[in-house]
């Protein structure tokens, strides 16, 4: 995890665009200036970068869904939960998988695991767009690479 470049996920584990599911990896970081806030001498990882680690989970699972034609872009959370304290050093499991999808929008569930116990849990809506631009897609493109997307199999 890469918070000051909201870079959350440190890699796809599994993506499976027929069964419409994904499971992503992420490390919280020992040191980092959030922890100074939240919360000094106590450091907890936020519920907000807890909500963009699921929501990242499955906008990769969207993405390849249209084989990174469109991107997601989040407008909605519904019964988000979190279900204990996450702290620096802990090692985070995302799964995700699509629950809806029509009219340009894609509804996702996702959770967040700790050594297999449940940390949190939410319904995230998208609206499902063009790119903004070409760049911002290629650089989507070489994030994609780096957490070990297999864009070979999902680009045709």
């Amino acid at each position: 995890m890469r918070f000051e470049y909201f870079q959350m996920i440190d890699r796809v584990v599994a993506l499976d665009v027929e069964a419409r599911v994904v499971r992503t990896h992420c490390a919280v970081p020992q040191q980092n200036t959030v922890f100074e806030g939240h919360f000094p001498t106590y450091p907890l990882m936020p519920g907000a970068l807890l909500l963009e680690c699921m929501a990242q989970t499955t906008g990769w699972l969207v993405m390849a869904l249209s084989g990174f034609t469109t991107m997601p872009f989040l407008i909605g959370v519904r019964d988000a939960k979190f279900r204990t304290a996450v702290f620096p050093g802990d090692e985070l499991e995302f799964e995700g998988g699509i629950v809806h999808e029509g009219s340009g929008f894609t509804v996702a569930e996702c959770k967040g695991r700790r050594r297999g116990k449940a940390v949190c849990e939410a319904q995230i809506t998208y609206r499902v767009m063009a790119f903004p631009s070409p760049e911002f897609r290629q650089a989507i493109l070489q994030r994609a690479e780096q957490i070990e997307v297999p864009l070979k199999e999902l680009i045709k």
